[in-house]
This record gives structure tokens, sequence and C-alpha cells, in this order.
């Protein structure tokens, strides 16, 4: 039982995310090919309590493949790398490299994706700009085959939780911090990276739970992640912690601001 979830009144339950080379029974997993948003899978954990199963063939696109942490799946985005660079910024059609490109994509590709292909998200200023962006992000190889969702309930004991992620308001994200704070060394125990939703609770999970100082990170700072989920809510922010992290603000939850009146004249 996530008692830190009943004291801040969470509306969805937090979702862990596992490491495994066994599928579990029942898990669902997208078609093989075919695009699909890692975040709209996360959401359908949260809400619904659905188990869902990414391998290096099943992540749904690869800004979901990096998230997750199967390599760096932007070499796979239309055009490569450097496809993925123009889409997330000013788009693809400012080159004839880039024009004859777009007349590809237009084959299969429609509506705001191919929108963005030619003519960019704006996520980021400039294509060089994404290539930094690339650059700073904690890209790697998952050891397992699988990466899962689970619905914290329904974690067992022989589970490799790498993270577990809450879905919050501002309120509650603010209460989240405290508590990732509450017994730190520093005042600074919470990151809010520019990622896609799914890199935020996936690829910087990872590295801040490899970390002696670890850190919670905070995300759904992504608006078409945002977008994705925004059924669930429009005020929501993932924050996500380690297995550790998670114990420790379990632990510190008796005694602390949750049971003062600031707190309950919030009204979660």
């Amino acid at each position: 039982m996530c008692t830190i979830a009943q004291k801040l009144a969470l509306k969805y339950e937090p979702v862990a995310l596992i490491w495994s080379d066994q599928k579990p029974e029942g898990a669902l997993q997208f078609e093989k090919g075919r695009w699909g948003c890692v975040m709209a899978a996360f959401a359908a954990a949260a809400e619904k309590g659905r188990t869902y199963a990414f391998d290096a063939e099943t992540f749904g696109c690869p800004g979901g493949g990096v998230g997750l942490g199967f390599g760096n799946a932007y070499l796979q985005f239309m055009g490569g790398e450097e496809g993925f660079c123009g889409f997330l910024s000013s788009g693809n059609s400012d080159t004839p490299e880039g024009r004859a490109l777009v007349e590809q994509a237009a084959k299969f590709m429609r509506g705001s994706m191919l929108e963005h292909f030619a003519h960019g998200e704006g996520y980021r200023k400039s294509p060089d700009a994404v290539r930094k962006f690339i650059k700073a992000l904690p890209i790697m190889q998952v050891p397992t085959r699988y990466v899962i969702f689970k619905p914290l309930s329904q974690v067992r004991e022989s589970d490799q939780v790498k993270s577990i992620t809450f879905l919050a308001n501002p309120d509650q994200i603010s209460a989240l911090t405290i508590l990732a704070n509450y017994d730190a060394d520093d005042n600074e125990r919470v990151i809010m990276p520019h990622a896609a939703g799914c890199q935020s609770i996936g690829i910087y999970g990872y590295r801040e739970s490899a970390k002696s100082q670890r850190r919670a990170v905070v995300g759904l700072v992504d608006p078409s992640a945002r977008k994705t989920i925004r059924r669930l809510g429009k005020d929501l922010l993932t924050f996500t912690v380690s297995p550790e992290m998670y114990a420790q603000m379990e632990q510190d939850l008796p005694g602390s601001f949750v049971e003062r009146e600031t707190w309950k004249s919030l009204g979660n």
C-alpha cells in the first residue's frame, strides 16, 4: 500500500517501471513496427491498472525507444538523427535534401505529423540545438529484454523495479518535493530536465537511480506528452523516484507537514 498516495490524495495510482527478461502474463504490448505512445501506456497503467511491456521492436516511436532505454532509437527516425533534428526544431523543408525527405514522408505521414516533419515542432531553436539536446540525453541500453509499466499495487517482491512515478497536481508536486528533500544534505534533490515525457520517467530516472545522491525527476514538460494524457487532467506532472528514495519518503511521512494544518488546508 502506498501511504504517500493516500496522504497526498493522489487521483491516480503510482506506476512502477520494471526491467525484466520475462513478459508478464496478460501484459499489453504495441504491435511490432506500429506507432504508439509510451505515455498513453503509462496513463493506462495509472488510470486503469493495466500492465504494458516494451521491447526493442515494440517501443512505439523513436522518442519512446530512447526514453525507455533501447539505445539511440532516433537513428530509426525518418531521415535518421538529422531528420529528427529538423522535426523537433525548424523542420526539414529548408534544404533540397530535406525537401526530398518530406516528399518521401508524405507517402505515409499525415496531418500534424507531416506538418511537423516539414516545418518543425519548434521545441528547440534549430537542428543544431537538437543535436546538443540528444548529446545531453543519458541514452543507454537496458540490460533486459523488456521494460514494463505496472501499477505499484501489483508489483511483486521479485520484480526489478527501477523507478516509481507519481501523477500529481502542483500542490502534490510541492509535497513530493518537500519529501524528496526532507532529510537531505542539500536543497536540490529534484530536477526538471527538458525531455520527452517518457524520457523523464525512463532514462533520467535510471541515471538518478544509479547515483549515490539520488534526485527525483519532474516530467510532463513536453506539450506533446501533455496532449496525449490530457484526459487525465490538465494540471498534472510526473514525479519519478528510485525505489530507495520512495522507501525513504514513505518512512519520513509520520510527523511531517502532511499532518499539519497548512497542508490539510489546501484540500487535496
